[in-house]
């Protein structure tokens, strides 16, 4: 049982180093500080520390999130109409590979034709 707290306290001690040397300790009390040196509390003690932190304030956060919904709605839109153009540039393509074919096709026929009214008559 002894040997259980004294890891559990080595844990302990080993992250209070780890928040210490990454500046996290210095960054809350910094902020901790300023919240206890407010005159005029604020309503949200988190919503001040988050801002005091560099995060965005609620206000902001609901801006970001509205200009993300309106930017996926555009993305949106364009990929559909990127998918329609597509889709019809491979149409046009097809006809064109159909109508390219087809005019093989008839002038080889008018070639035979050419060929056959200029050689001579066999007479039978």
């Amino acid at each position: 049982m002894m040997r259980y707290k004294e890891e559990k306290e080595a844990k302990k001690e080993a992250f209070r180093k780890y928040l210490d040397s990454s500046g996290v300790l210095d960054a809350l009390t910094k902020v901790l500080v300023a919240l206890y040196e407010q005159n005029d509390k604020p309503s949200s003690a988190l919503e001040f520390i988050q801002q005091k932190l560099g995060g965005p304030s609620v206000s902001d956060y609901e801006k970001l999130q509205a200009e993300l919904s309106d930017l996926q709605m555009k993305y949106n839109d364009l990929l559909a109409a990127h998918q329609e153009t597509c889709k019809e540039l491979d149409e046009l393509k097809n006809s064109n590979n159909m109508a390219s074919a087809k005019e093989t096709m008839d002038g080889e026929a008018q070639a035979q034709a050419q060929a056959q009214a200029q050689a001579p008559k066999e007479e039978v």
